[in-house]
């Protein structure tokens, strides 16, 4: 896997201090980042920015699927010690919330889930004691396989976002684009067909309690601007597929492995990703709980009337778990 950099739309110090400020006074006006007075109030805040740095979150535009925006500047010292599990982390850095939320208003519908992280907006990624070899975001010791975000649902987010608040190992985001691949003909017809179910990760306990048959579902579909993937492995009952599907699968398992690049987030940086054609995952690292460990913050975000999905997600159960938007909320 080749470490190389993702693409780059850079703040000046002109749009950066523009969103922090506006981060800043809706947080003073409304005291908390989860007040759903402040969620309200997002668009009305988005449409008082500026037209340059609405230009730099327009949609992702190459064929990597993603972008880091850049420019940003987190006070280590002022953020205070990575917390040990999501439930403790209070206020600890709820100016970059805020910022996150505006980011993520900027190109979509901010979302949330009822039975994630209590149903908050801005979900906090840190390593936790007993959940090291999880397929989570609370795991450190293992792979986090790449993966489509919250794939067993079809309200799943179109974009996802992370923003790093402290990464002092340089611990690497993996990413890789399916439009990037080469699969035959054979393997993209197979792939295409409603096979295999995806299952709830154990992030969603209530889920993964859900009496309902789980429906197959296609791994890719065609979009209108390409191929587009809904792809999450350790999540998948492979061993319930016939043997030339399960082999086209591997095969496109090794075709994201050969064109995944790892990003290196630095303090500030939000890295977009589009969840339907990029499958994302993390490095295996050591956690200390010492306070210093990684620690990103993460949107989701849909974009409304966008047509990069099949039909039939419409009739799907989710496994009875429901999107929030934050202007409902």
């Amino acid at each position: 896997m080749p470490t190389c950099p993702a693409p780059v739309r850079r703040l000046d110090p002109a749009t950066a201090a523009e969103l922090t400020s506006a981060a800043a006074k809706l947080l003073a006006r409304h005291g908390s980042a989860t007040s759903p007075d402040l969620l309200a109030d997002l668009p009305a805040e988005c449409a008082r920015l500026s037209a340059p740095l609405r230009h730099l979150l327009r949609p992702v535009d190459t064929a990597d699927g993603l972008f880091v925006l850049r420019g940003l500047d987190v006070d280590d010292t002022e953020l205070g010690p990575t917390p040990g599990h999501w439930s403790t982390v209070a206020d600890a850095g709820a100016r970059w919330d805020v910022a996150l939320l505006l980011v993520s208003t900027l190109m979509g519908t901010p979302i949330a889930w009822d039975g994630q992280q209590d149903g908050r907006f801005v979900h906090n990624i840190v390593p936790s004691p007993g959940h090291e070899s999880e397929q989570t975001g609370a795991s450190s010791s293992v792979l986090l396989t790449p993966h489509t975000e919250d794939a067993f649902h079809p309200g799943r987010a179109h974009l996802l976002l992370l923003c790093c608040m402290r990464n002092h190992d340089g611990i690497a985001t993996t990413a890789a684009s399916v439009r990037l691949t080469g699969l035959d003909p054979a393997d993209l017809d197979r792939l295409k067909r409603p096979v295999a179910p995806i299952l709830p990760d154990d992030a969603y306990e209530q889920a993964q309690q859900f009496g309902g048959r789980p429906a197959p579902v296609p791994t890719l579909f065609d979009g209108p601007e390409g191929l587009t993937m809904r792809y999450d492995p350790a999540y998948t009952p492979l061993e319930e597929t016939d043997p030339l599907w399960r082999e086209a699968y591997e095969r496109l398992g090794r075709e994201l492995a050969r064109v995944s690049v790892a990003v290196s987030l630095e303090p500030g940086d939000i890295l977009v990703v589009d969840n339907d054609t990029v499958v994302h995952g993390r490095v295996p690292f050591r956690a200390r709980y010492d306070g210093t460990d990684r620690w990103l913050k993460r949107a989701s975000v849909r974009v409304e009337d966008r047509p990069t999905r099949p039909l039939a997600e419409h009739d799907e159960h989710g496994y009875g778990q429901a999107a929030l938007t934050a202007w409902a909320a």
